[in-house]
């Protein structure tokens, strides 16, 4: 069967550009006027009505042009400006304007000055773009336009497109009511709303596909483009109320996102779960072989936070989905946190405080010490740590640590052979260990007893290090003199009512799980995140995933690239090669990581191909997952 011959006519304004030429052209020749912004606000305000047909194009255009004060030398600056404002998916898919020159017209109400210039580096000759033209008088001073010109009409561009008389089907690419109503005359066969610069209801209820891009028209289509899949199919799903900061980042890339504020049950994950590409959370969603199992389509899973106990981190390599964390946006919030809790705790600052809360004055020295000269024993010296250790002796302690792997020592650091000995030296014992589930109770009655009689202990990694009963017990019989506590055995999803055996205990400051949430850390974790799943998503970066191969990829250069992800068994490579091989594929660079579960090759090949290749490639044993980019 014969494909039918495709024509596509383009509108120019806040289509093929990003805005309304003549509102720039407003800010150029108005610069000077004291009443500048009322008057391109009305100019805008025309436009809008002449766009969506409340009034017609002709007057909209006359009343336009009266108010600007325009001359022909201001249009050089015009389209100098319009060459910057270019729409984005636009620019990116040059190609297919010059691959398909002979079939696209551009059909508008603009003005011919401006738009032969802009689309000419498309490869959109003049005599195919259809369009109103300027009058000007003896000195150069735009009066008007030209009134015979059929797309000066209302509804010009019915008549425009009708005298072309195009073969095949004719599809109409824009953004307001000039456009659909080609389709509507039934002199256009489909019209696409594109609303990448701006979205207009009465155009998207009108469209046979509302486009966000031009790369979503290209793929309906099934045309050449610059991105193998639009972003705006790739589906981002944030819980429990990461920073909008997250949500903007995403968005702003093109990807369609939804936000929730609260995390979900596995059953609620299970159902919401299906369709979407990459997963953000923080500690309280448990990502479960079930969700994992639910998840059809989804690459990655990002944790807006430090830890990743909740997500099952070896089923999702399983699958084949990669994990990221945010392991230092945090770290310098906790250390703030742990340093204000060592001088509150050893000042005795919250029992003085209650008491004068209660009506109560007790002005007293006793129990009430300076952290200078004290020892303060830090238990996990990674990130957080070694932060801490710095202002901490700024502050004049003496540092002590311990940590199961091999740390260098920061500053006058002095490093402890075991943790029994850090105990036993410390006046403050505070916590800072990964979130391994073998440290489960890794401070029980055990290792309270080895602690100094009156020392306090802070607890800012993870919850079920501590035996909490032990840690009330210590603090009832006086054994330790205080504590800080930021996080739980067991934590309620949402914000609410909760309860510990540490509530009502002299000297403990208890707070919610708010270690790292200042809103400079989760705008930096908003920040670090995203940027961590757009370069897996757009290139196939695997740099600092937490249970994947690490691959730093270079930039790709005209070129398509093959992501195969398959189990770490023998041979698995020969065979990506014997296909590629088979299919005459040219390679321009391979990549290659493993670890003992699975393996990561990604292979860049000239952009011709066989496209029978993919299918091929999913259809090598032990592939977990296979995807193209381009």
């Amino acid at each position: 069967m014969v494909e039918t011959a495709r024509k596509y006519v383009f509108d120019f304004d806040s289509t093929l550009t990003r805005v309304e030429a003549l509102d720039v052209l407003a800010e150029i020749t108005l610069k000077d006027k004291s009443n500048k912004n009322e008057i391109i606000k009305e100019i805008q305000d025309i436009t809008n009505l002449g766009i969506d047909g409340d009034i017609s194009f002709t007057e909209s255009l006359e009343r336009r042009i009266g108010m600007l004060g325009a001359h022909q030398n201001d249009l050089e600056p015009l389209v100098e400006e319009l060459r910057q404002k270019v729409s984005k998916s636009i620019a990116a898919n040059k190609e297919f304007f010059q691959k398909y020159t002979d079939d696209i017209y551009v059909i508008s109400c603009g003005f011919k000055e401006f738009i032969d210039p802009i689309v000419e580096a498309y490869g959109i000759p003049s005599d195919r773009v259809y369009a109103n033209t300027f009058r000007f008088d003896t000195t150069g001073n735009i009066i008007g336009f030209d009134e015979e010109n059929v797309l000066a009409s209302h509804n010009g561009k019915i008549e425009c497109l009708k005298r072309l008389d195009l073969d095949g089907e004719v599809q109409v690419i824009g953004d307001g009511y000039s456009d659909y109503v080609m389709r509507e005359a039934g002199i256009a066969d489909k019209f696409f709303a594109y609303t990448e610069n701006v979205h207009r209801e009465k155009a998207a209820e009108n469209a046979d596909h509302v486009t966000p891009n031009l790369d979503e028209f290209l793929f309906v289509n099934d045309l050449p483009r610059s991105l193998s899949y639009p972003k705006n199919r790739i589906k981002i799903l944030l819980l429990e109320n990461v920073h909008p900061d997250a949500f903007e980042n995403l968005s702003e890339e093109g990807f369609s996102v939804e936000l929730i504020k609260h995390s979900l049950t596995e059953e609620e994950l299970i159902e919401r779960i299906k369709g979407v590409h990459v997963l953000g959370i923080r500690s309280k969603t448990q990502v479960t072989q079930k969700v994992l199992d639910a998840a059809n389509k989804l690459l990655v899973v990002g944790a807006f936070c430090i830890g990743t106990t909740q997500i099952d981190l070896e089923y999702c390599k399983k699958k084949g989905v990669v994990v990221f964390n945010a392991p230092y946006s945090n770290t310098r919030s906790v250390v703030e946190l742990a340093i204000g809790q060592i001088i509150m705790l050893m000042r005795n600052v919250f029992t003085r405080s209650t008491e004068i809360h209660d009506g109560e004055w007790n002005k007293t020295a006793i129990n009430s010490k300076e952290v200078r000269g004290k020892n303060l024993g830090i238990v996990g010296y990674g990130n957080i740590g070694k932060q801490l250790s710095v202002l901490a002796e700024a502050i004049g302690m003496r540092v002590y640590y311990y940590d199961v792997s091999d740390q260098l020592a920061l500053g006058n650091a002095i490093k402890c052979s075991s943790l029994e000995e850090l105990l036993g030296l410390s006046d403050v014992v505070t916590l800072h260990v990964d979130d391994n589930k073998a440290n489960q109770n890794f401070i029980s009655a055990e290792e309270i007893k080895q602690m100094r009689d009156g020392a306090y202990l802070i607890n800012l990694s993870r919850g079920f290090v501590v035996d909490i009963e032990a840690l009330a017990e210590a603090l009832n019989n006086g054994k330790l003199s205080g504590a800080a506590v930021d996080v739980y055995p067991s934590e309620p999803r949402s914000n609410g009512d909760f309860a510990t055996p540490l509530q009502g205990l002299t000297n403990v400051i208890l707070t919610p799980h708010v270690g790292g949430s200042t809103e400079e850390a989760q705008r930096d974790i908003a920040d670090f995140v995203p940027n961590k799943i757009m370069d897996y998503i757009n290139s196939g970066n695997t740099v600092d995933a937490v249970n994947f191969p690490n691959i730093r990829l270079p930039k790709q250069n005209n070129a398509h690239r093959f992501l195969h992800i398959h189990k770490n068994v023998p041979g698995i490579m020969a065979k990506v090669n014997k296909v590629l091989a088979k299919y005459e594929m040219n390679i321009t660079g391979q990549y290659l990581s493993t670890d003992n579960q699975v393996g990561y090759v990604i292979t860049d090949l000239d952009k011709e191909y066989n496209k029978e290749v993919m299918t091929a490639l999913r259809e090598i044993d032990h592939t977990i997952k296979f995807r193209v980019l381009y």
